[in-house]
């Protein structure tokens, strides 16, 4: 019922989905442009359009999961806290997840904030290297209405090249607020 609901309201919305996650059991998904909190409604569907097994998880801010139903409704949905005050190595916790799983698909925005941010965080990059498994990229273009996700590379490790590839990549999809968005650099 819920993937029924959900994927007539993305199709409602006007919105269409390019592409087809990978059959891979172990994948990363870098999300971007991420500017506005309306991406986690565009992108929550496309969890559920599929015929078989996609059940990405994702990071978010444990104050967010101490609130009763939005914790409950978070993880229910795979949602993994994260505690951004205390240091820890996020990325050695979740190549545990993926060495310890059978299947474990990841969800990342490596903005890591709504914000325009000039350099991005490189935590998916690390993580998707360390555990050995591709990256796909989900990009969501609200110009054109559209969730791609076409675009998948295997990180190599050389990480100012594969992060510059994918912020070209990126750069020509419109964030909510485009100004907001990928910006290349000069």
């Amino acid at each position: 019922m819920k993937r029924l609901f959900l994927s007539w309201a993305f199709k409602l919305a006007g919105w269409k989905l390019k592409g087809e996650p990978l059959e891979l059991k172990k994948y990363v998904i870098a999300v971007a442009p991420h500017t506005s909190n309306l991406d986690f409604f565009v992108a929550l569907p496309v969890k559920y359009m599929f015929p078989h097994e996609f059940r990405p998880g994702f990071l978010g801010k444990d104050s967010l999961f101490s609130i009763p139903l939005v914790g409950w409704f978070l993880r229910s949905i795979g949602g993994i806290p994260v505690n951004r005050s205390k240091k820890s190595n996020v990325v050695d916790d979740v190549v545990k997840i993926f060495e310890q799983e059978e299947r474990f698909i990841m969800v990342i925005s490596p903005e890591g904030t709504r914000s325009y941010v000039p350099k991005w965080r490189t935590g998916f990059y690390y993580i998707a290297l360390k555990a050995k498994v591709p990256i796909m990229l989900a990009a969501l273009d609200y110009e054109h209405k559209t969730v791609d996700i076409t675009e998948v590379i295997e990180p190599t490790g050389d990480v100012e090249k594969d992060i510059a590839y994918m912020r070209r990549y990126f750069s020509q999809f419109k964030g909510k607020y485009p100004e907001k968005g990928v910006v290349l650099e000069e």
